[in-house]
């Protein structure tokens, strides 16, 4: 493995890694960015039928889902199996002790 697909593959596996420490502790992250785009409709009619907090639990929810759904990508393109992840992270955990 050439330095390059390396990096790509270093890359990678450090942003599924925040996707899914992200995943597991929704409720302590730390980190948020505004604004998120939503269709204005879409918000107005949310926040009319259940109120504004519920709306935020719903607009999450729909990010969560999206988060998920783009990380199995990001995990598919990079790596393609199980296997071939187990033997990148042991090849990162070589260069390391190097």
């Amino acid at each position: 493995m050439d330095e390059e697909e390396f990096n790509f593959k270093y890359t990678n596996l450090r942003i599924l890694k925040s996707a899914q420490e992200y995943l597991k502790s929704v409720e302590e992250s730390p980190t948020a960015l505004y604004p998120i785009k939503v269709p204005d409709d879409l918000l107005y009619q949310l926040v009319r039928m259940h109120g504004v907090e519920k709306t935020d639990r719903i607009i999450h929810h729909i990010f969560e889902l999206g988060l998920s759904l783009w990380s199995e990508k990001v995990y598919r393109e990079a790596f393609g199996s199980n296997k071939d992840l187990e033997r990148f992270i042991e090849m990162v955990k070589r260069r390391m002790k190097d």
